[in-house]
């Protein structure tokens, strides 16, 4: 693989995106680097505390020297302790913190991004790169990263003591260091490679819960429960198998690791013996020599651990950096305020369309039509005519690839987003209900909204009975998506959502196709007084709500073919007079 012929160094660098969210933490991070500093000092200075114990204390005989010994050997202890408490706090906090930064901004990203990013990207696998992937940035920036440092400090601080003490046994101990570095170079290139795969795999697992659990009665209704379990255990396995391979990968650079490192050590420990035997050194030495030995060689061997989580981590980084540097295909506008609804006209001038991932497949063509403020205009057509997508590009969900829309005279492309996507209320056919309240539901686009408002606005979906009946009123928790109301109450709740918010436009997408004979009378009345109120457009099969139009626009196959009232389209359109025959039949 490319990702594995590159140095580990230019792996490394990926992890610089997360460490820049270090910046407005300095002074933690100046606070623990102290205290990192002044606890691998207190560690390599207990050797020379254990050199004053034996050879002091122990060897002189004296129990004042022995006392004086141990209380300076304690007086280690302590700084060690103290040290390493304020350094694990505000390591972890940074850590903590920066993780939460970090999904904060990916999400803020996100939320701002076209919706055809997340055809391309699937939301659960997202979800697993803010979740899983900013956990393993947390751990390593908040433990590892200090773990790192701590160990580099005390590698070369061991090593400059071993020298001190016994600089003949200190070049066996240099010797063997690049034995061990060796083996945490060539087996972290493929940890690292390893780790992304292991991350992507996790995120197809997340994928297949999250899609299976949400159209559970689906699954359910087709008895697909077991082709559903074999296929998640395939999805289980193949995630398994990219982790074993990167534990064993592990397993195998700690043991070869180990193995060189303590090999080295009882080698120290057999030549110092014989120094000691011979009195060339003295126990003391001896002893404060293997303390600084072991020091370095489990630096050398925590090194290499954390080596491999920063390769995973680099892994981690770089999933997450590709979501933060993803480009919206929908740029801003500059104008950031629309006439009000009465002086706001929609023009549609030329406009043809297609998907970004099918530039072969003109949805929309040579659409032009205008719509004056006030007015009702009901749009039908048979289905994939582009009807709901004429309703995307008003909202600039997508831009148009030719010609222009424009709402008072303004250009949507010129409109901000925040203040185009203000001006229309929108109720799709299948409405999308948040967790949380029946009250956060309705003022999702308005939360100041007043009671009265919010009173009004069910009175005129014809949602006030039924949300009184529920147990805690507006105040009842809906579950994910709405679970627990029918689709009709979804659908009222959606209506009353895109009232609340007093649009100059209200967009019906077949609002009533779930609603029974009695909710849609009472809607469409509610649509007939709002006629002065908005400008409405809806998309609906229905006779009733299409001859309360002021015109109805006729779509087929992506071009306008028919424009006028109902009796005018039934007398002169053919295609709309066969679809009153066959959806207006009573």
């Amino acid at each position: 693989m490319q990702e594995e012929e590159r140095p580990s160094s230019k792996n490394l660098r990926r992890l610089r995106p997360a460490f820049s969210f270090l910046r407005p933490y300095i002074p933690q991070v100046v606070i623990a680097s102290i205290a990192l500093i002044v606890t691998a000092s207190a560690t390599l200075s207990l050797g020379q505390g254990i050199r004053l114990v034996i050879d002091s204390g122990f060897a002189s005989g004296e129990v004042a020297l022995l006392n004086q010994s141990l209380s300076l050997f304690v007086a280690f202890i302590v700084v060690l302790t103290a040290g390493t408490f304020v350094r694990f706090y505000f390591v972890s906090w940074v850590g903590e913190r920066v993780s939460a930064d970090i999904r904060l901004a990916v999400f803020n990203h996100l939320v701002h991004m076209h919706p055809s990013f997340f055809e391309a990207n699937a939301p659960s696998e997202i979800q697993s790169r803010v979740t899983t992937d900013t956990t393993l940035l947390q751990t390593v920036i908040g433990s590892s990263v200090s773990i790192a440092l701590r160990n580099i400090l005390m590698f070369f601080g061991g090593m400059a003591l071993l020298f001190i003490t016994n600089a003949k046994l200190s070049l066996i101990v240099l010797a063997s260091v690049p034995f061990v570095v060796l083996p945490v170079i060539v087996f972290g290139r493929r940890v690292r490679a390893l780790s992304r795969s292991s991350q992507d795999r996790l995120a197809d697992v997340g994928s297949h819960v999250s899609e299976s659990f949400r159209h559970i009665k689906i699954v359910q209704a087709f008895n697909h429960q077991a082709l559903d379990i074999t296929e998640f255990g395939r999805v289980v396995e193949r995630a398994l198998s990219v982790a074993l391979q990167r534990v064993w990968l592990r397993a195998v650079l700690v043991a070869v690791v180990m193995l060189l490192v303590f090999g080295a050590v009882a080698t120290l420990i057999w030549v110092g013996g014989q120094d000691v035997l011979s009195g060339r050194t003295t126990p003391g030495d001896l002893a404060a020599f293997i303390f600084y030995a072991f020091i370095v060689a489990g630096s050398v061997g925590a090194i290499s651990e954390v080596w491999s989580d920063l390769q995973r981590a680099a892994g981690a980084t770089e999933r997450l950096v590709e979501l933060l540097e993803s480009p919206s295909e929908i740029a801003d506008g500059p104008v950031d305020a629309v006439a009000p609804w009465q002086q706001l006209n929609l023009s549609v001038e030329n406009v043809a369309f297609h998907y970004p991932s099918r530039p072969d497949q003109m949805v929309l063509q040579d659409l032009s039509f205008h719509v004056a403020p006030g007015e009702m205009v009901a749009l039908v057509g048979p289905s994939g005519a582009g009807k709901s997508t004429f309703f995307d590009l008003l909202q600039r969900f997508y831009d148009v690839t030719s010609g222009q829309i424009a709402l008072g005279g303004v250009s949507t492309r010129d409109l901000s987003l925040n203040a185009l996507r203000n001006a229309f209320g929108f109720v799709p056919q299948t409405p999308a209900m948040f967790s949380g309240s029946v009250r956060d539901n309705l003022t999702y686009a308005r939360p100041d909204a007043t009671a009265e408002q919010v009173t009004r606005a069910l009175g005129l979906a014809n949602a006030q009975s039924f949300v009184d009946a529920l147990p805690e009123g507006l105040d009842t928790h809906l579950g994910e998506d709405g679970v627990g109301l029918s689709g009709g109450q979804r659908q009222r709740l959606a209506i009353a959502r895109a009232l609340i918010a007093e649009p100059a436009f209200l967009l019906l997408d077949e609002a009533t196709s779930a609603l029974d004979a009695e909710s849609e009378q009472s809607i469409r009345q509610s649509v007939e007084a709002l006629k002065g109120e908005m400008t409405i457009l809806v998309i609906a099969h229905r006779l009733s709500t299409v001859r309360q139009a002021d015109r109805i626009l006729v779509f087929d196959e992506g071009r306008l073919i028919g424009s006028g009232t109902h009796d005018e389209l039934v007398s002169n359109s053919e295609l709309y007079a066969r679809f009153a025959d066959i959806q207006f039949a009573s």
